[in-house]
């Protein structure tokens, strides 16, 4: 008789199969997120998740799909009612939506605060339901939208790129010299956060502080709608319509581009591919608008299903992940922002002094991130009206409208009022 065949002689009269897949299964822990835009912080993060399992006796197997996947992701996990134990949302509204199904991470929100600090507004935006008083995810970290711009082509129509009046009128004379500026118009994540910058800066918004009260009909809406209008026929190209979030990546690399609204994964990249071309590229605020200067910042979440198999690894990972915040900050290249007042103490690495870049300090607005950024819901709290709006790219649609006069700016607001206000009475019915 083999070794093989005296153990299972040994064995229990239960099930076999049984016991196998139990062991498997509390050995191991998964991990679902996006595939960064900054492939190093990917590599990054699946080499310390993997040494966190081995030092801790699990398998942890990190997943990656496309950001615009994850909403049909999580919908397709909720209803099996099987998948991952952790679940990363990225840009896109998520964590207000499934809150039925996730476990309160209350008391890990609460246990980092005494470490790192108190969570930023923008951080209760993204993972506290105001209603329920519940952390229905770890606020991750966001990422922030500035303006990426051609320095040399600006300062040669003696501008700079500071508001956007300064992005209609540059814009059409960049164009007319064959370097327009972008901003997508079609369903993806970049343009949700860039059209909701802009009608924050005119003093516009979908709902009010209560997060209740559609509010997004309004003259102030109505003035950015036809302000993107305007950029849209004056200083954009058509192709807009059907860019995806890497297209104004790719619009800028290639040297087309004058201006686009855009995290600094699209530097990041050029410094690779083309850094002659890079050294003429600077970082500057979001443009400030008449009312104030305000960013709709990309926000990235981690929630544990309830369904998981292992929920209290799955916030034991979690717990270790917060408590490295200055790597996973040097990992991203400066682009994933710490959400928790204290992760990361000024002045902050590589932003502060990025030896990669030319000047060194090219990166340095960015420590002001947090005093011109704010996500989904402002002025009011989020919730899980404000993350459909999102997911259903209403105002973006509304831009696009106008823009290709499908409809008059009148028109395309109303509608977009009307859409908003069906999702919003559901859910306060919910």
């Amino acid at each position: 008789m083999g070794a093989a065949a005296a153990a299972a002689g040994l064995a229990p009269a239960v099930s076999s199969p049984f016991v196998s897949t139990a062991l498997a299964q509390a050995k191991t822990l998964k991990i679902l997120q996006w595939s960064h835009f900054v492939p190093q912080y990917d590599k990054w993060f699946d080499g310390f998740a993997t040494e966190w399992g081995k030092k801790n006796g699990f398998t942890v197997t990190v997943d990656h799909i496309p950001h615009l996947e994850l909403p049909a992701r999580a919908a397709a996990e909720v209803s099996a009612g099987a998948g991952h134990d952790i679940f990363a949302f990225n840009g896109s509204g998520g964590p207000h939506l499934y809150e039925k199904h996730v476990v309160d991470l209350s008391s890990l929100v609460s246990e980092v605060e005494k470490k790192q600090g108190k969570v930023q507004q923008i951080g209760r935006q993204i993972a506290y339901n105001e209603g329920t008083k519940v952390w229905s995810a770890l606020p991750a970290y966001y990422i922030s939208f500035p303006g990426l711009y051609r320095k040399d082509l600006w300062d040669e129509i003696g501008m700079n790129p500071d508001t956007w009046e300064d992005i209609r009128v540059g814009g059409a004379k960049l164009k007319a010299k064959g370097t327009p500026i972008g901003i997508g118009l079609g369903h993806s994540v970049d343009p949700n956060l860039s059209y909701r910058s802009m009608l924050w800066s005119y003093g516009a918004s979908e709902c009010d502080e209560t997060g209740k009260r559609v509010t997004l009909n309004s003259k102030e809406t109505l003035e950015v709608v036809k302000l993107v209008r305007a950029v849209y026929k004056d200083a954009m190209e058509p192709e807009v319509l059907s860019w995806d979030d890497a297209s104004n990546n790719r619009y800028l690399a290639a040297g087309r581009g004058s201006w686009i609204h855009n995290p600094i994964s699209a530097y990041r990249s050029i410094q690779k591919s083309s850094p002659e071309l890079a050294d003429k590229i600077y970082v500057w605020k979001t443009p400030a608008g008449p009312v104030r200067r305000l960013a709709c910042g990309a926000p990235n979440s981690y929630v544990v299903w309830r369904f998981a198999r292992n929920k209290d690894t799955a916030i034991e990972f979690l717990r270790y992940w917060t408590g490295n915040w200055v790597a996973v900050f040097e990992a991203s290249t400066g682009y994933n922002h710490p959400l928790f007042e204290n992760s990361v103490p000024k002045p902050m690495p590589i932003l502060s002094n990025d030896p990669t870049s030319h000047p060194a300090d090219k990166l340095q607005v960015l420590e002001t991130v947090n005093e011109w950024h704010a996500t989904y819901g402002y002025p009011g709290p989020a919730g899980p009206a404000s993350d459909e709006v999102a997911d259903n790219f209403i105002l973006v649609d509304m831009m696009a409208k106008a823009a290709t006069d499908k409809a008059t700016p009148e028109e395309a607001v109303a509608w977009a009022q009307k859409e908003i206000e069906l999702i919003y009475r559901k859910w306060s019915a919910a």
